[in-house]
């Protein structure tokens, strides 16, 4: 390994310093730091911000399908930036080394209109804005006719994008590891529509069923793209896939109970 990536949210002071710590320490141990460009060229790859850097890194690095992420939180809550500051050179270190564990996180593969993206938290279908009517969605699998969900919108989401979006719309959460997918309503007109979770080995098809009525499709809170009756969207996880690094102390239920104070004051 002598090619390192190294990716900072620009906009944070924090990050830019750390950042340049970091060159430091690579470059007195015999390793490159590349741009973005070269990426798809490097062995490993520090991301240094909060996950809506990683999110947007994620998608320059799916090029190289052997590479490896060490993500240092310099955010907020940093679900998948886990490794926090003080211990990132320990981390570095131990990469170096050869003494490390990882964990996939794998993407959606969203087709619509000749049109192919991937998504590491959530696709999600809404309606045109604040005003506008209720839109009917509807869901087909490869195992079957689903639902018609009259809604705001629905999310489709992954384990990762589990404590997102469709957790705050009432979605469950889901251990990363899981092999599953969680559609979740968006406001839903009838109270009875809940959220469900399916097998990640099957295939779905959206479609907005009203035919004077449009939508937007998001991934990821990116690449908004109008769309409306006639337009259908398959979804499905596809082969690739994020590969972290994750701390030695690590516990999943420990990082709940620490980014979303999981429990507290219960009792």
């Amino acid at each position: 390994m002598k090619k390192i990536c190294i990716i900072y949210n620009e906009s944070k002071t924090e990050a830019l310093s750390f950042y340049n710590e970091s060159v430091e320490y690579f470059r007195q141990r015999g390793y490159d730091n590349c741009g973005r460009e070269e990426a798809h060229d490097s062995d490993m790859a520090v991301i240094i911000g909060g996950d809506g850097t990683l999110l947007r890194a994620a998608k320059e690095l799916l090029r190289n399908d052997r590479i490896f992420i060490v993500a240092v939180n310099m955010g907020s809550l940093g679900f998948l930036t886990e490794i926090k500051r003080e211990e990132a050179f320990d981390t570095y270190a131990s990469v170096l080394a050869g003494n490390y564990s990882l964990e996939e996180r794998r993407f959606l593969q969203v087709d619509v209109r000749g049109v192919r993206c991937y998504g590491l938290n959530e696709v999600v279908i809404s309606k045109g804005g604040t005003l506008s009517k209720l839109i009917r969605v509807g869901v087909e699998s490869n195992h079957g006719y689903v639902n018609t969900y009259r809604a705001d919108g629905i999310i489709v989401a992954t384990p990762t994008g589990s404590t997102a979006y469709s957790l705050s719309a009432g979605g469950p959460i889901l251990k990363p590891t899981l092999n599953a997918m969680v559609l979740t309503p968006i406001a839903p007109h009838n109270l009875s529509t809940r959220p469900i979770v399916i097998d990640g080995s099957e295939e779905l098809t959206l479609e907005i069923e009203d035919e004077d009525r449009c939508g937007y499709i998001a991934i990821d809170g990116d690449k908004a793209l109008k769309i409306g009756h006639g337009d259908r969207v398959k979804i499905k996880y596809s082969d690739k896939a994020l590969r972290l690094v994750i701390p030695e102390s690590r516990n999943y239920y420990g990082v709940l109970r620490e980014k979303l104070k999981w429990g507290d004051g219960l009792c």
